[in-house]
């Protein structure tokens, strides 16, 4: 199986050594994203779990968009938050991204995330 690395200026660089995406085959691994403005480098929304989660979910959208896929192509998510009293709020917004068939999901309470952000989102998504 052909794996090809997927790239995007519209989603934050990684801050490690990982891609934004790998492409196997007909499925896409989206490494986790954060509120990180790909514009600025910088977490605008900071403290704002609503504005994180908006930011985030635009990210990933950028990423779907470069393999030519969008969010009727995810079947799993796995989402990290610094805080399960986050849920609601992070439920709502990512809820809004999705039409129809919703993706099977995890969610988890971390210690800390990356930059002190609230939220991180990784996704799976299925070329059909």
């Amino acid at each position: 199986m052909e794996k090809q690395i997927v790239s995007t200026p519209n989603a934050p660089a990684p801050i490690g050594p990982y891609s934004q995406a790998v492409l196997a085959g007909n499925m896409l691994f989206i490494s986790g994203q954060i509120a990180i403005n790909p514009a600025t480098g910088n977490v605008e929304a900071a403290g704002d779990i609503i504005g994180e989660t908006h930011q985030v979910m635009h990210n990933l959208k950028s990423i779907l968009s470069a393999a030519n896929m969008d969010f009727g192509h995810v079947v799993k998510t796995t989402i990290l938050l610094s805080d399960i009293g986050h849920f609601g709020h992070v439920n709502e917004v990512y809820g809004k991204y999705f039409t129809g068939d919703f993706p099977a999901r995890e969610t988890y309470a971390v210690k800390t995330l990356p930059k002190n952000v609230n939220v991180e989102i990784s996704m799976v998504a299925f070329l059909h």
